[in-house]
Order: C-alpha cells, then sequence, then structure tokens
C-alpha cells in the first residue's frame, strides 16, 4: 500500500508492507525534508558511501532496500528505502534541527498506523481531519472520502480479475481519465501544475 505523508510542508512516500506489518520510507524524501537540500538524491548518495564505510554501516546498508513509488511524473519507480529502525539510524546522520520533531513524526505514524488496524474508522477520521486541516470545505471532503470508497470498490473488482497494481491499475486509470478530460492522469497533472500532489485532491467536487 503506497501513501503519501506529511511532515511540516513536505510529503514523504511511504510503503506500508502487510506482511512484515512495518513501514517502510522513501529515504531521499526524508533527507529533502530534513536538510532543505536542491539536490537530495546526491545528498542521499554521498550519506551513503559514508555510512557504508563507517563502523556498523553494514549492518544499516542491510536495512536500506528498493521498493517501487509513485514517482513525480506519476510512474512507479524504484527508489531506497528503510524501515523505521532504518530510519531513525539514518536521521543520526544527518545535522538537522528538524531531526528531533521528525522522530516524533515517525512514531507517531506507526502507532496511528496500529490504531488503524484495530479500529478501520479511524483512517476515515484522519482523513477527515487532514483535509480540515489544508482548508476544504466540508461538502468536499463528503465527496471525497466517499470518492475514496468508490476507487477502493473500484480496485478491488480491477484486483479479483487479475489486475496487477502498479503499471496496470495506472493504464486503466489513465483510460478513465481519457474518458471524461481527454488527457492522460500526467497530462491533466501538467495541466494543472501539480508535482507530487495527488490529483483528485486537486479537483472540484464534480470530479472527486
Amino acid at each position: 500500500m503506497n501513501e503519501l505523508k506529511l511532515f511540516e510542508n513536505s510529503q514523504i512516500r511511504s510503503v506500508w508492507d502487510e506482511e512484515q506489518e512495518e513501514w517502510f520510507f522513501s529515504i531521499v524524501d526524508i533527507v529533502a525534508a530534513l536538510t532543505g537540500s536542491s539536490n537530495p538524491r546526491r545528498y542521499w548518495s554521498d550519506l551513503k558511501r559514508k555510512i557504508t564505510e563507517d563502523e556498523g554501516g553494514i549492518e544499516l546498508y542491510d536495512k536500506i532496500v528498493q521498493l517501487k513509488m509513485i514517482a513525480p511524473d506519476g510512474k512507479m519507480r524504484v527508489t531506497d528505502a528503510s524501515d523505521m529502525v532504518g530510519i531513525f539510524r539514518i536521521i543520526q546522520s544527518i545535522p538537522s534541527p528538524k531531526a528531533e520533531p521528525f522522530k516524533l513524526w515517525l512514531a507517531q505514524v506507526g502507532k496511528e498506523r496500529i490504531d488503524e488496524i484495530i479500529d478501520p474508522e479511524l483512517t476515515i477520521d484522519r482523513a477527515l481531519q487532514t483535509y480540515l486541516q489544508k482548508g476544504y470545505s466540508k461538502e468536499w471532503i463528503n465527496q471525497r472520502l466517499q470518492a475514496i470508497q468508490v476507487r477502493k470498490e473500484l480496485t478491488d473488482e480491477w484486483q479479483s480479475h487479475g489486475v496487477q497494481h502498479g503499471a496496470e491499475y495506472a493504464i486503466l486509470t489513465n483510460e478513465i481519465s481519457r474518458a471524461w478530460s481527454g488527457m492522460s492522469t500526467k497530462e491533466y497533472k501538467t495541466f494543472k501544475g501539480l508535482k507530487k500532489e495527488n490529483l483528485r485532491d486537486n479537483m472540484t467536487t464534480l470530479w472527486c
């Protein structure tokens, strides 16, 4: 399950591993959030090299995995990721005043996921609060939450017919987008000036 988490004003791509029951986070996104670097990929590349050279770095390096996450162009691309233990260790190697707030944020994300597994309704409640904080109207939020449920039912139907998550989902989503807008999802995001933002979070209630 791919999700975008929000730390302050930075989007952090994340994947929930059902089998391991662990969150995995995009390391590049975290580096960008903590350092403000204009080239977080280069920063992470240099830091990763340093980590592997340091004593105990091999243990941390083993925590780094490559997972497919949604790239700015809307496609699923492989990127370095790590679980919470690995991320905590990486944070210790980054001098940043945001390090401690980020650790607290990570801990909260982990707790929320456990709570949501116990009580799925909390997922809806958290989505409601997030949209309210972003300034959306209650009417828009209600329609957006209904649309999320419809989308889930649609993707469940795709899955039951053997459609593979990722590229095949993207193809079908693009066909739906072309049917009503004449543009692919990527083209429509470009048209609206969006990068990492969710397209459906930037639509009117009519198209949520």
